[in-house]
């Protein structure tokens, strides 16, 4: 069992601040990392691994510091995000590449080869390969050492459904075998149906801790926006503000709607559909104006 900490971490690159000192504590078991494109997730992924030094900060674990410490990197496995390979190898061969620099044979290749289920193409050239058959060798890569801690950078791209629940189901096991397992990802959905806990960290700053039901709490209960149009705009929008669901109304003539800001998610939507039925309102359209993972994410930020 491993335990990674990171202690006020930063990183800039010139004049770009990356990830803006951020402390968390990553256990046994699997964490999701979310948030949306360029959160830095990858940024703190290669600082979590050793590639890449903190500008400020420690990165450290089970206590010893990660940055440029050759046995901790032993205890390591990354898959990164990039798809740069060496095409011209075999599958085996890039393996078994990856299990030679850590004193290990083709015994261990062929040990992880097998793991994720690659054992079929494992002579086919890389460049041969689909995406998702180039994420689960570079997943073979990683575990050919047995590592005590996992890190996964985006790993679920380009792959099919049969391989999605594949590697989930792989991922799963090695979290209940007590492994460190943390992979990143944009995707709510995805790291709930996977994570037993989750670090959200958005603009390189880190915006909220905790198991899924929490962060889906924290998502939930934020203010929602919603444009809708009606037949009466007018006396849909007198009737909607009486109610302590509604904190804002707004006419927009240009779109011919109200713009609606809903602080009581789960009322505000049962009362909608109520209102337009008792006052005999058509509703012609309804729909969230502030949905995209960066509007979320931003929210708890500045929570």
């Amino acid at each position: 069992m491993s335990t990674l900490s990171l202690d006020h971490v930063s990183r800039w690159f010139g004049n770009v601040v990356a990830v803006n000192d951020i402390t968390m504590t990553i256990g046994p078991g699997v964490t999701g990392l979310l948030g949306p494109n360029g959160a830095g997730k990858s940024t703190l992924i290669n600082m979590m691994g050793g590639f890449l030094a903190p500008s400020t900060g420690t990165v450290t674990l089970d206590g010893q510091p990660v940055w440029r410490n050759e046995e901790i990197y032993r205890h390591i496995g990354i898959v990164p995000e990039r798809e740069a390979m060496y095409d011209f190898l075999t599958g085996r061969e890039f393996v078994l590449a990856n299990a030679e620099l850590h004193g290990l044979g083709a015994k261990e290749a062929q040990r992880a080869l097998a793991t994720v289920e690659m054992e079929y193409a494992q002579d086919r050239r890389i460049a041969t390969y689909s995406k998702g058959m180039r994420q689960r060798v570079k997943m073979a890569s990683a575990l050919v050492h047995d590592p005590s801690l996992l890190l996964l950078d985006e790993p679920f791209n380009g792959m099919d459904p049969r391989q999605r629940m594949q590697l989930m189901d792989l991922l799963r096991r090695m979290g209940d075998e007590g492994r460190t397992v943390l992979f990143s990802s944009h995707i709510l959905e995805e790291v709930e149906q996977l994570a037993r806990h989750i670090e959200v960290v958005v603009a390189g700053r880190h915006a909220a801790s905790g198991d899924f039901r929490r962060i889906r709490r924290l998502m939930t209960d934020r203010p929602h926006r919603y444009l809708v149009r009606s037949s009466d705009d007018r006396a849909l929008a007198a009737a909607l503000i009486a109610d302590p669901s509604t904190s804002g109304i707004e006419v927009d003539h240009a779109e011919g709607a109200l713009r609606i800001q809903a602080v009581d998610f789960a009322r505000f939507t049962a009362l909608l559909p109520r209102v337009a039925r008792d006052q005999g309102i058509r509703l012609l359209t309804v729909s969230p104006s502030d949905e995209s993972l960066e509007s979320v994410f931003s929210y708890l930020v500045a929570a």
